[in-house]
């Protein structure tokens, strides 16, 4: 999911290293590679389609000093917004690693959290007292 500013993909890691090369391709093919910023790669188990799922798995995957990857003079345009006008043509990208570490993956602690009933439950119950739904799951009903 994403746009070209920002792009979340999810893998089934095969191999160490596996997560870092996939946010390198994403960055630089037909999507990331015009006016990119930033990629996060994600397990399989996160729904790329919700950002609330990315970032839950980007506070809780990673860690900035072995997660993130920054690329330089990647391919950029006059459209960048975060680009001063005399340097268009080139801004930088950054990957983030949001999977569970690979070394110790089969050690990393497994989520808890409500099952869906439970979720719609709260909702119809609380929900006035909640943060807005996310938009799928209001079109699921």
């Amino acid at each position: 999911g994403g746009c070209r500013l920002l792009n979340a993909v999810s893998i089934e890691q095969r191999y160490a290293g596996h997560a870092r090369q996939a946010g390198h391709v994403a960055a630089m093919c037909r999507v990331g590679a015009y006016l990119g910023r930033i990629v996060i790669v994600v397990d399989e188990d996160i729904d790329v389609t919700d950002i609330n799922d990315v970032m839950w798995a980007v506070v809780t995957r990673s860690d900035p000093e072995r997660s993130l990857d920054i690329i330089n003079r990647a391919w950029s345009g006059p459209l960048d917004p975060a680009i001063a006008p005399n340097a268009k043509g080139h801004n930088s990208r950054m990957i983030i690693d949001a999977t569970r570490p690979w070394e110790w993956r089969d050690k990393f602690p497994t989520p808890i959290g409500p099952d869906a009933e439970t979720k719609r439950e709260t909702r119809k119950k609380w929900g006035h007292l909640l943060a807005p739904q996310p938009a799928r799951e209001k079109v699921a009903r």
